[in-house]
């Protein structure tokens, strides 16, 4: 990967943690008049998903991590810290599996990893609070986990088409065009050194 490679990459992952940034600040100051705690319109998760297919992996789980610590040490604590940990991980841990066995487009994808989210902080929940009837809001937070992770999965494949499209650029990408260019300068070069590449030339003159 070259210097050019490396700053698109940079670019993108900053990018990421920045929109994931705000769009937690964004989801925090909207409060749901819902009688059921926990329940969030999952915006932050559009960056999880987003990157899951435009980093990979590694990139999303990086990108899902420093959001929730950055999260907590602005305008959170350590709870929500953990809150937002479990629920990444569990999340995380469902998509991973789902989007690489091809069993779900990205909008299935999204709708698993909201439910898993939910799942993962209601067991913290769980076990902060040491009952097990918060078990008892499971139903109703595995819907609404399947309607935000459907709305998250449809605006995710609309933004990760656009992410794709802004990095390979128009023809492919700056990346493909200098691997023709190179391609065809080698050619040229092997040409011109080839043994009796000159000699036909001679001849004819």
């Amino acid at each position: 990967m070259g210097a050019r490679g490396i700053a698109a990459k940079t670019a993108l992952y900053g990018m990421l943690v920045g929109l994931a940034f705000i769009l937690s600040y964004v989801e925090a100051m909207i409060p749901l008049p819902l009688p059921i705690p926990g329940v969030k319109l999952g915006l932050a998760n559009l960056v999880t998903v987003v990157g899951l297919y435009t980093v990979g992996a590694a990139g999303a789980a990086a990108v899902s991590l420093i959001r929730i610590v950055l999260v907590g040490l602005t305008f959170g604590n350590t709870f929500s810290m953990l809150y937002g940990l479990a629920g990444g991980a569990v999340s995380l841990l469902l998509m991973l599996p789902a989007k690489k066995q091809g069993w779900f487009d990205q909008t299935g994808v999204s709708i698993l990893g909201g439910v898993g989210h939910n799942v993962g902080q209601l067991v913290v929940a769980a076990w902060v609070t040491r009952t097990a009837g918060v078990f008892y809001y499971l139903p109703f937070l595995m819907v609404a986990g399947c309607v935000a992770g459907a709305v998250i999965g449809l605006l995710g494949g609309l933004v990760t088409a656009r992410i794709e499209k802004a990095v390979s650029g128009p023809g492919g990408g700056p990346g493909r065009r200098e691997c023709e260019t190179s391609s065809k300068e080698s050619e040229r070069e092997t040409a011109r050194t080839a043994p009796g590449a000159g000699r036909g030339d001679d001849r004819c003159c």
